[in-house]
């Protein structure tokens, strides 16, 4: 029975597992994406989230000799490792958790194995500049605009008060 075993062991012994999650975080840090099945995405993810923020105390400066062992040890790629503390560290250093996306893509035709997508949140262009200018714009918009508004209808109500009256008293 497996009972409160939480791990998916992806149909394969612990090595295997080991060498393929290994091999999955190498590619998704060298090409900040990539396409794999949707169990062996959220295998990955739960591999890699740790790794990542290994990275940060690095950023920070504490005991980064350390940090970039610990990461070897589970990547076993000396360009990964380079890349994930040189261009992936530094982006995600303000972002509290959560650096990967997984964007399910349907099913495979072979084996009818569902598709997915996983990839670093902070590197996708898409989603990053379309969604954060539109948001930033519209906070932008309706605070300056709710200060002119209320500037411009205070300076209108004035005249348009005493426009009035002075018709009033000229009849």
């Amino acid at each position: 029975m497996r009972h409160g075993d939480k791990i998916n062991n992806l149909s394969r012994t612990k090595a295997h597992r080991d060498a393929l999650l290994s091999n999955m975080a190498s590619q998704l840090i060298t090409h900040k994406r990539i396409v794999t099945t949707h169990a062996k995405a959220k295998a990955l993810r739960t591999y890699i989230e740790p790794l990542i923020t290994k990275t940060k105390k690095a950023v920070s400066k504490e005991e980064t000799m350390h940090q970039h062992r610990i990461v070897f040890s589970y990547l076993n790629d000396k360009e990964a490792v380079k890349e994930l503390f040189t261009v992936v560290g530094p982006k995600i250093a303000s972002r509290p958790g959560g650096y990967t996306r997984i964007i399910k893509l349907g099913t495979r035709l072979g084996d009818n194995a569902e598709r997915a997508m996983i990839e670093l949140v902070d590197f996708n262009e898409i989603y990053g500049k379309g969604i954060g200018e539109a948001a930033t714009a519209a906070k932008k918009t309706r605070r300056s605009g709710g200060k002119k508004k209320a500037t411009e209808a205070t300076a209108e109500t004035a005249p348009a008060a005493a426009e009035p009256t002075e018709e009033k008293s000229a009849e």
